[in-house]
């Protein structure tokens, strides 16, 4: 198998389940409220994607930044 059929299979795979989907809108919804985390590995509703969680909140302050840089330069 050649690389790019690696790299294909792999981003035919993300995302591709509930659980992947639900780990990863709960660390994107938390990052959206600025509260500490509420999960952790070990008490996550499915601890095996918790790559996915890390993902959703680091999609989570890409946005607050972006959100940031929009506000400002529409008032200022």
């Amino acid at each position: 198998m050649t690389r790019w059929e690696q790299i294909k299979r792999g981003l035919r795979t993300f995302l591709s389940t509930g659980e992947e989907w639900h780990s990863f809108v709960t660390g994107l919804c938390e990052i959206l409220c600025p509260w500490p985390p509420r999960c952790t590995v070990c008490v996550m509703p499915y601890p095996n994607e918790y790559h996915y969680y890390a993902f959703g909140r680091a999609l989570g302050v890409i946005i607050w930044i972006l959100l940031a840089k929009l506000i400002q330069a529409w008032f200022w």
